[in-house]
């Protein structure tokens, strides 16, 4: 693939790797190339020549439009999103399963984006505990600028690599850890930097980008490229394209939580029940995972520790909790092979 520009993630972004109000490195240098003067002529003819963002003159006078016609074009944009998604599924797929490999033998998923690309890499990751009981290291968000950058610009962080692999570097990477490199335009330095890193300690590497022939799929081990055309609005990339990678992110962390064994059919068995509602869900999970009564549900909740699993374990194969927790050590947390175990 060809190197091409980014789009507008220009916005600001978030750190895991950093505790809260942590500064990154100051007057770190920019990535090569990154782009000579900001909005000067190198940088603006690489913004010409991306999809995401390509000038719309049918849409030049939207604002003229009723809020419901707007509304109306705004559907009918979005409505393409998961077809572009479903032309990636075979790379996804492949990405995935590279991905559930290396978590299986202890590595990380590590998200690494600026702005929108980045914020999206962050709600991923902080979703997977409370769904899926994982560490909270185990799935990590970096966003270029470190944590003050969810909310207000951190200027100039997305156009330093040199933070990429600072960010990269305080979480000791491993070769069994993963970073996917998030960016619309595919062309952010931080992200291209995070996996060009990456890649060289060895690590599985997957470039996310919504422009054909990107940069950062081409530094990718797995280079995705959901393109999804031009934005309603110039260059406003948290659109169709925060879409797409938002759709992608799911895919990533939840089928690989499923391969990992997470989940039991479709159900959270390894939900954490942290609060009055997942507590309920925990009751109706394991309800509808064993069909027992409330009185035998309660008792295998509270044998189990208030574990999800270890109740739907101890339940379908009659043994007591601290059988059932033995039994899903033994088996790598997976609940059927542990029911497989247990019935001999």
């Amino acid at each position: 693939m060809t190197s091409t520009p980014d789009t507008s993630d220009t916005a600001p972004t978030y750190d895991a790797a950093h505790p809260a109000g942590a500064a990154h490195p100051a007057g770190a240098p920019d990535a090569p190339g990154a782009s000579a003067t900001a909005g000067g002529p190198d940088l603006r003819a690489q913004l010409d020549s991306l999809t995401t963002e390509a000038f719309r003159p049918e849409l030049a006078e939207i604002d003229r439009l009723s809020t419901l016609e707007i509304a109306t074009l705004m559907n009918g944009e979005d409505a393409g999103v998961p077809g572009a998604v479903a032309r990636q599924l075979p790379r996804i797929a492949a990405a995935i399963d590279a991905v559930a490999d290396r978590m299986g033998r202890g590595g990380r998923l590590v998200y690494a984006g600026a702005g929108t690309a980045g914020r999206l890499g962050v709600l991923d990751a902080s979703e997977c505990p409370p769904t899926f009981n994982t560490d909270p290291a185990q799935v990590v968000g970096l966003i270029a600028g470190g944590p003050p950058a969810m909310v207000t610009s951190v200027e100039g962080a997305e156009d330093s690599a040199d933070l990429a692999r600072a960010d990269l570097d305080a979480l000791a990477l491993t070769a069994e850890d993963t970073v996917v490199g998030v960016s619309a335009s595919g062309r952010t330095p931080y992200a291209i930097g995070a996996v060009e890193h990456a890649r060289r300690l060895g690590a599985l590497t997957i470039g996310l980008a919504c422009n054909p022939g990107s940069a950062l799929a081409a530094a990718a081990d797995h280079g995705i490229e959901v393109v999804v055309g031009p934005e309603l609005i110039t260059g406003s990339t948290r659109l169709k394209a925060g879409t797409a990678q938002k759709l992608v992110l799911n895919m990533l962390s939840t089928i690989t939580m499923i391969r990992l064994g997470k989940t039991y059919g479709n159900l959270m068995v390894d939900v954490r029940a942290s609060n009055d509602k997942l507590r309920a869900r925990a009751r109706r999970i394991v309800a509808l995972a064993t069909g027992a009564a409330d009185e035998e549900i309660e008792r295998a909740l509270a044998d189990s520790g208030g574990e999800v699993k270890d109740a739907v374990l101890s339940i379908l194969a009659g043994v007591d909790g601290p059988a059932a927790a033995r039994l899903l050590a033994e088996n790598r947390g997976r609940l059927r092979e542990a029911l497989a175990a247990a019935r001999g």
